[in-house]
């Protein structure tokens, strides 16, 4: 999501220019950030945002959860991640 003219737009496909931020897609989770004043800390802007777009978004109807297709484990890369500071090669005993 993106912070847009005093609105939280949602971004799905990440393509909206500005500072973006994450959120579950739990309702609950909006309601919290929402307590919290979240939003504009974490979008870097002045006053509250309005975030009726989110939670049209988010409402228990609208939101439907794909079922998992064991296929798209495959897909992803299996490269290890490597820590720069350890050295290449562990020294022998």
């Amino acid at each position: 999501m993106v912070a847009t003219d005093g609105v939280v737009d949602p971004d799905p496909r990440h393509r909206l220019p500005g500072r973006g931020a994450w959120l579950h897609p739990d309702p609950d989770c909006l309601h919290r950030a929402e307590r919290r004043s979240a939003f504009p800390r974490a979008l870097r802007v002045p006053g509250p945002l309005d975030t009726g777009a989110l939670r049209a978004l988010l409402a228990p109807e609208s939101v439907t959860i794909e079922p998992h297709d064991r296929r798209d484990d495959r897909r992803v890369g299996t490269r290890k991640q490597v820590d720069p500071h350890e050295p290449a090669v562990k020294p022998s005993r």
